[in-house]
C-alpha cells in the first residue's frame, strides 16, 4: 500500500474524481496559485519537502506516515494526513485524513462550500487506494478509514 501512497499525485493523480482535481487546479492557478503544473520531482519516491502538485511534503515516515501541506489559495492552511498500520487479522489499515484550519470568515465559507465534493473525492481516494494496492499485489485484507475534519 506504501508504494501506491508514495506515488500519489503528479502523472498519476489523485485516485479519484480526476475532474473535479483538474477543475480545483485551473482554479486555484486563475487564482495566483500552482494548480496541478508542478507535478512531482520523483514520480516514485518522495521526500520532505518535495512539492506534489500543490501540495508539499511536509513530513514523511517511509512505509508508514506521510503528511502534505496544501500551498493551494484556499482560505486558511490545510493539510493531507495518510497513515498506514497492520490491521487486525493481517493486511494493512489505511487512515487517511484532511485538516482544515480556516482563516476568518472567508476561510470558513470556503470550508463549507467544498466539504460536499470531499465527501465524494476522499473515500473514493481511499478505495481506490486500496484497489491498486491490491492490484499490485498487497491483498485483500487491506481496509481504509476515512476521517475529514
Amino acid at each position: 500500500m506504501w508504494e501506491v501512497l508514495e506515488s500519489i499525485g503528479g502523472r498519476r493523480g489523485w485516485y479519484s474524481a480526476p475532474a473535479l482535481w483538474k477543475i480545483r487546479g485551473v482554479l486555484d492557478q486563475a487564482l495566483g496559485g500552482y494548480g496541478l503544473a508542478r507535478g512531482r520531482r520523483d514520480p516514485e519516491r518522495l521526500r520532505v519537502d518535495d512539492p506534489v502538485d500543490w501540495w508539499r511534503v511536509e513530513s514523511l515516515e517511509p512505509g508508514r506516515a506521510l503528511t502534505l501541506r496544501a500551498e493551494m489559495r484556499a482560505g486558511g492552511r490545510a493539510w493531507l494526513q495518510f497513515s498506514v498500520d497492520a490491521a487486525p487479522g493481517g493486511g494493512s489499515r489505511l487512515r487517511q485524513r484532511a485538516v482544515f484550519m480556516p482563516s476568518g470568515v472567508l476561510g470558513r465559507a470556503y470550508w463549507r462550500a467544498i466539504q460536499p465534493f470531499h465527501a465524494l473525492i476522499f473515500p473514493t481516494m481511499a478505495k481506490n487506494i486500496l484497489d491498486e494496492a491490491a492490484r499490485r499485489g498487497s491483498g485483500p485484507r487491506d481496509e481504509a478509514l476515512s476521517r475529514r475534519r
